[in-house]
């Protein structure tokens, strides 16, 4: 199933998408189930009232037209996100700056804020002011539905909800003046995501799903799951070790080979860029870019 969030009347609604129309949660009438957070919460058992009660005739609203937001909950967490965790990525990084390979020996966290996010669709809007060195990084969203602590990697899967499509963009001159990631990849709409989550049933294979990231049509990145130096168990495990994951976490699995700085001329991005990540089974995230 694919789940989404929508303005309807400035309320947010939950819906679940259905052969090109969307189905308000609320309007089944299953308790515990009317918005996205509840079904996250509710696992499994859930999405299998979900899955039953969608049989029965519930009128549709189509879902072109309709306002969609980042396919999350609110919460107060951060979007964890995880750097350098493509081979190919790693060494154009090194290469760009002159520097010898140093392959990561464990996955290397940082985050960004709620305040990054931003829905399909939406166009981008950035000061040249604050950066002129906006660049994009494609990548996995993974959503978390069970919580836990210390999670163990044969046991890692049974916690995510579902995937999603996420464009960590980034101001490189700022990650390089504050010599961290944090600022560089944490301004206002940074974080497009969406247009939602697809529920992990319904990818048999994630590591042969593939990632494309596009600028104005023209391919940038292109690599498959299954090319991340460390796999999804391997991210949950270590980033839960001591510190509790809850329903509604989002992880942003780390990007590939491609990106705009690490070019032979660098390419930043432009005002009026149409940047699109593709990724296979779960769906197209498509952003305009504004600098003003």
């Amino acid at each position: 199933m694919r789940f989404i969030l929508f303005l309807d009347c400035e309320d947010v609604r939950s819906g679940v998408v259905v052969d090109g129309d969307v189905v308000d949660l609320a309007a089944l009438g299953i308790p515990g189930t009317a918005s996205l957070l509840d079904v996250l919460r509710g696992g499994p058992d859930a999405l299998v009232a979900i899955r039953s009660a969608l049989s029965r005739t519930v009128p549709p609203r189509p879902l072109n037209g309709l306002k969609l937001l980042a396919p999350v909950p609110a919460s107060g967490k951060n979007i964890f996100c995880v750097g350098r965790n493509y081979l190919g990525h790693v060494e154009e990084g090194y290469r760009a700056r002159g520097l010898a390979i140093d392959v990561p020996q464990a996955p290397q966290i940082f985050t960004k804020p709620r305040t990054a996010l931003a829905a399909a669709g939406e166009a981008l809007s950035f000061e040249k002011r604050v950066s002129d060195r906006m660049d994009y990084e494609g990548e996995l969203g993974i959503i978390i539905g069970k919580g836990g602590r210390d999670i163990a990697p044969e046991h890692a899967m049974d916690h995510v909800f579902g995937y999603t499509v996420i464009n960590d963009i980034t101001a490189r001159d700022l990650q390089r003046r504050h010599d961290q990631w944090f600022k560089g990849k944490s301004l206002d709409q940074s974080c497009p995501m969406g247009p939602w989550i697809v529920t992990r049933d319904e990818v048999t294979d994630i590591g042969s799903v593939e990632i494309r990231t596009t600028v104005n049509g023209e391919t940038r990145q292109c690599a498959r799951v299954s090319q991340m130096i460390f796999d999804i168990p391997t991210i949950l495990a270590e980033l839960s070790k001591g510190m509790t994951l809850e329903p509604g976490d989002i992880i942003a699995s780390g990007t590939p080979e491609g990106v705009g700085y690490a070019m032979a001329t660098p390419q930043f991005l432009a005002d009026g860029d149409i940047v699109t990540v593709t990724i296979s089974g779960i769906g197209e995230l498509s952003n305009r870019i504004a600098l003003r």
